[in-house]
């Protein structure tokens, strides 16, 4: 029979140099967390400033309570729920509010909203994936309303967006 050599296996580093090195790369990370904590916190920042005497304890009035006339309104339009341009089986529906800079009338209202669903049956799903894909939306749908709106719309909040 031919000479048969038995292979060693390789032994690594021992047990206590393993645990050492573990613990090095354990204080490593618990310092550059700390460190990337204290840079994103912005250390050397101003203090937040404090509440001023005269409104301390008062509860900020919703836009709704505000009096009329007296400054940006919120106005939540009808659900837009229809298909899309392609794929064309694909439905979206979207519920949106508008930000106008003083109240309007409701039909004004009505016609963002027929304006805005024209748009949406224009889409395409690559148009509106991911994050840019969002932000273009919202920047599409911020200026037909205030174009539709003359001006008066500040912003529109997409409150829900589905895609079925």
């Amino acid at each position: 029979m031919a000479d048969v050599e038995q292979v060693q296996p390789r032994k690594g580093p021992s047990l206590a140099i393993q645990g050492a090195m573990l613990l090095v790369v354990t204080a490593a990370a618990i310092g550059m967390g700390w460190m990337s904590g204290g840079y994103l916190k912005g250390v050397d920042a101003p203090p937040s400033v404090p509440v001023a005497p005269e409104n301390e304890g008062k509860v900020a009035q919703p836009a709704a309570a505000q009096q009329p006339g007296t400054g940006p309104t919120l106005v939540a339009l009808a659900p837009i729920t229809t298909n899309i341009a392609s794929p064309a089986d694909t439905w979206i529906r979207m519920e949106v509010s508008v930000v106008y800079d003083a109240p309007q009338p409701p039909a004004m209202a009505e016609n963002i909203q027929q304006d805005l669903l024209a748009f949406v049956r224009t889409l395409k799903t690559h148009q509106i994936e991911g994050a840019s894909g969002y932000q273009h939306l919202k920047a599409d749908l911020d200026e037909r309303a205030s174009i539709r709106s003359q001006g008066h719309v500040k912003q529109v909040l997409i409150r829900t967006l589905l895609l079925e």
